[in-house]
């Protein structure tokens, strides 16, 4: 977890905390003031004199944790988000076959072979609406300002074979995301098709580039799109390795 530390007067960012062991100074204390012991001399053994000191900074400040996460999952409830980091990493969230079973964030490690890993975030799912205060996600929305990459996970498995509507709502939650912070809106955003164990395994050559061509007709559009299941885990290991690869080059692109 990182924290922002924000100045209450004005809403502005004092400082972020966002390494291991940073420290920052948030106000100066006052000059101190000089005890009875700074007095004494050879003739006034016993000084009964002292000066005040100086009054400190004061702020008024809100604080708010942060997740440090690489990799952030966006999606309607019920997408498979909660499935999918349980499947490529160790962290065990609760799910259930309810909307909002995620009411918080939720982070995993994920480790590929000698390659390294990276650290994914699941937040709870956004509606429409999100950016006006309906449903949960909104709120959590702030923790995947901090990621280099989104994966927008949708459902095409319930829905299938109507791609209009998961199309739709795919552009629903873009939509949503655009609203709430045009930088978080502008980050490099993966699609994941989830739940392609739903559907028949001779359709989904001929659904997967259906459906990828609806995507690419509105704000949805992804620079990759992979088809997986979280429950069987088919597809995921090419998600992964193709995450991995991807953040091999932003730190190449960093060294450089």
């Amino acid at each position: 977890m990182g924290t922002i530390v924000y100045d209450e007067s004005d809403n502005s960012v004092i400082f972020d905390l966002s390494q291991d062991g940073q420290t920052e100074q948030l106000c100066k204390g006052g000059k101190g003031g000089l005890g009875n012991i700074h007095f004494k001399s050879s003739i006034n053994r016993a000084p009964r004199q002292f000066t005040y000191g100086e009054i400190g900074e004061s702020k008024s400040i809100r604080m708010e944790l942060s997740v440090l996460a690489d990799v952030g999952l966006l999606g309607f409830p019920n997408a498979g988000k909660s499935t999918l980091i349980s499947a490529v990493s160790a962290a065990k969230p609760k799910i259930a076959d309810y909307p909002f079973t995620t009411l918080h964030p939720h982070l995993g490690v994920v480790r590929s072979g000698f390659k390294g890993g990276f650290v994914i975030a699941d937040i709870p799912g956004l509606i429409a609406g999100a950016s006006d205060g309906a449903g949960l996600g909104h709120q959590f929305l702030k923790h995947l300002q901090r990621t280099k990459i989104l994966v927008h996970v949708i459902d095409v498995g319930t829905e299938y074979p109507d791609t209009k509507s998961i199309a739709q709502g795919a552009h629903e939650i873009c939509q949503e995301l655009q609203k709430y912070d045009e930088s978080l809106f502008k980050k490099p955003r993966w699609v994941a098709l989830n739940k392609i164990d739903l559907i028949p395994e001779e359709e989904r050559v001929a659904f997967f580039e259906e459906i990828s061509a609806a995507l690419k007709k509105g704000v949805a559009s992804s620079e990759q799109i992979f088809p997986i299941s979280s429950i069987t885990s088919n597809g995921t290991t090419a998600l992964i390795n193709g995450i991995m690869e991807y953040m091999s080059k932003l730190e190449e692109a960093e060294k450089s």
